[in-house]
């Protein structure tokens, strides 16, 4: 990073790579941005707190559903607010099972829906940056050949290195760029999937009950 900032400060870049340099310096705020935002969105909606839903299914199953109801309705985290609503369609119809397993399921859909916000944009940063820094490079080895193409007499090997090397970093800037976002968004998919994994089984354990109750949501 400090030989780039040197190569900034010696006007060894052109306008074009500059403005990839630009480009990629915003995909990265992006980038970082969303990352907080989701960490931030994760932890409002309660994403991944298994205990307390496990605390609600034991209440429910061991004939305890006004406690398991209470515990629901406080809606502080996604399994509760599924809950809530196969509770609700399981009061409403006893004897319609599937109706409750709907309502859980439209309950899933909002929650997972809210979860993927902005996940797209963080897969574009992936893509995107470098790719980006792949246009740079090939812009900065045209202007370095144009640059010798015009040279009269033998080529200097130290310009021609130093004008591929300039060209390189916007690839390197790039990749690592995608590297940090893939890793970012890797984790939050992550989670995503274990909460998908776990509304199912919510569902079917309140409505079907569980072979081993003390065994948990494992």
């Amino acid at each position: 990073m400090t030989a780039i900032l040197e190569l900034f400060f010696q006007g060894q870049f052109n306008l074009s790579t500059l403005a990839v340099f630009a480009t990629l310096g915003f995909l990265s705020l992006v980038g970082v941005a969303i990352g907080l935002y989701k960490a931030a969105q994760f932890a409002r909606l309660g994403v991944g707190k298994r205990e307390s839903a496990e605390a609600i299914l034991d209440s429910w199953l061991s004939g305890r559903p006004d406690d398991a109801i209470s515990a629901a309705a406080e809606r502080k985290s996604v399994l509760a607010r599924v809950l809530q609503s196969v509770f609700s369609g399981l009061q409403s119809r006893p004897q319609d099972p599937s109706y409750a397993e709907e309502l859980g399921r439209q309950s899933a859909i909002i929650e997972l829906a809210q979860l993927s916000e902005r996940m797209r944009t963080l897969d574009m940063v992936v893509q995107a940056a470098p790719m980006l820094g792949l246009l740079g490079t090939v812009i900065g080895m045209i202007d370095a050949f144009g640059v010798l193409s015009l040279a009269e007499g033998a080529v200097d090997p130290a310009l021609l290195a130093g004008g591929i090397w300039s060209a390189l970093t916007t690839t390197a800037v790039g990749l690592a760029i995608a590297l940090f976002t893939f890793f970012i968004a890797t984790w939050f998919e992550g989670r995503i999937d274990r909460e998908r994994n776990l509304i199912e089984a919510v569902i079917s354990a309140a409505i079907h009950g569980r072979v081993d109750p003390s065994a948990g949501l494992r």
